[in-house]
């Protein structure tokens, strides 16, 4: 009975001790994590289960572990937010980027560059984000949320996008409440006369909704004054895209002669206006950025204005436009945090962009490849660099969805 006693002892030992080794999904290992939300800049490992970060620690044992990627003198960072983009694909040929075929699908183009979220910007109105909904972001692997157009018919081109009569500040802002699970904010663009009534009816709908406007401003001759609209109509908060943009219908935050950011323009950031670089097809200059970045006026967040064009033009994708920001000055750190916890901040969407314990595990694995490289703007710039970033991985909500050469073990995308 004694020996019967101690067998019986042993295995409840055992077992107990088996009950609490900690399984995961997925254990990255060696990598040097960034985090700003937690203020995190050096060599951890993180551990995924169930969808969601399940530790951040020095020396996770992987024992248990489903999945080990490898991540020495790598960059981990959360998963990209790309704040500007235009994902309302579609075979209408006169609709742009409503149902038209100048945006893109997002899934082709996010996991290959670290990003888990976009961020449609306006590609749709009230009268036409149900079919954004169904077609994009429901059926999508990309996390995909939206800017509402304050144009109820969104960006179909053309006189749809001039009808001051189909911007209803109320109709639009309550649309976006009812919805407040995929719309994060209203789009105001294209807008092509000099007055103000599109940009106070875009902020009245965002006040009625409690979110951010983003203003792709510009396109009216003579140009509207900036400095109005950023002191007189927009609120701590708002947006103001393609903030590095030199065209001649649109004024420029960098004083052309002087190549001194603007006083007014300081201000403007000191009272909580967001500056997104916005990318875009012509919507971002050299003569803009280099000048404004030697100056530290850096951007808030950065974001691609990703569609046909742009992607196929001087843009490429959102990591060529993170090299471009730090071939020109700014450190890695202050690029990762205008690319996932600041935007996360912008779109108050505070549960992503970052890595805490219990947050989604979206998740990016990059290096920074070092060479000769070239950067040009659509004027024809360019710019040599020796630094540009690569994605090695990308996991969305705990699952690799794109791994570039094989660091994971076992190398199965579990995300398929």
């Amino acid at each position: 009975m004694h020996k019967l006693s101690l067998f019986f002892s042993a295995l409840a030992c055992l077992l107990t001790i088996t009950a609490k080794a900690q399984t995961y999904d997925i254990v990255i290992k060696g990598g040097h994590l960034i985090d700003p939300k937690n203020n995190i800049n050096e060599t951890m490992d993180i551990a995924i289960n169930d969808g969601t970060i399940a530790r951040v620690a020095k020396n996770i044992d992987t024992s248990q572990a489903t999945q080990v990627v490898t991540a020495d003198d790598m960059y981990i960072t959360p998963g990209l937010i790309d704040m500007h983009t235009h994902n309302f694909w579609g075979t209408e040929l006169d609709q742009a980027y409503m149902n038209g075929p100048n945006a893109v699908a997002p899934d082709g183009f996010t996991f290959r560059n670290g990003v888990t979220t976009v961020v449609d910007a306006g590609s749709s109105g009230w009268r036409t984000f149900p079919d954004f909904k169904a077609q994009t972001i429901d059926i999508s692997k990309t996390r995909v949320l939206a800017f509402l157009n304050i144009v109820g018919e969104g960006m179909r081109g053309g006189p749809f996008e001039q009808s001051i009569k189909d911007m209803d500040a109320e109709v639009a802002g309550n649309f976006a409440k009812e919805h407040a699970e995929d719309i994060v904010g209203i789009k105001l663009a294209h807008y092509n006369r000099h007055e103000w009534t599109p940009t106070d009816r875009a902020v009245e709908a965002g006040k009625i909704a409690d979110i951010p406007v983003m203003v792709d401003f510009g396109g009216s001759n003579p140009p509207l004054s900036i400095e109005e609209l950023f002191m007189e109509h927009l609120r701590p908060g708002d947006i103001f895209t393609h903030c590095y943009g030199e065209l001649d219908s649109r004024e420029a935050i960098v004083n052309r002669e002087t190549k001194k950011v603007k006083p007014f323009v300081w201000d403007a950031r000191e009272q909580g206006i967001i500056f997104d670089v916005g990318y875009g097809g012509i919507s971002f200059a050299y003569s803009q950025a280099i000048p404004a970045v030697e100056q530290d006026f850096t951007p808030s967040t950065i974001s691609t204005d990703l569609h046909i064009g742009s992607m196929n033009n001087a843009m490429k994708d959102m990591l060529s436009v993170m090299s471009k920001f730090l071939n020109m000055g700014m450190d890695v750190q202050s690029v990762i945090t205008a690319s996932t916890w600041k935007p996360a901040q912008v779109i108050q969407r505070e549960e992503l962009g970052h890595l805490t314990e219990g947050a989604p595990a979206d998740v990016a694995i990059l290096t920074i490849r070092e060479g000769d490289f070239g950067f040009f703007d659509y004027t024809g710039y360019r710019v040599e660099g020796d630094q540009k970033f690569e994605c090695q991985m990308t996991i969305r909500e705990g699952k690799i969805v794109y791994d570039l050469n094989g660091i994971a073990d076992p190398v199965t995308l579990r995300g398929r």
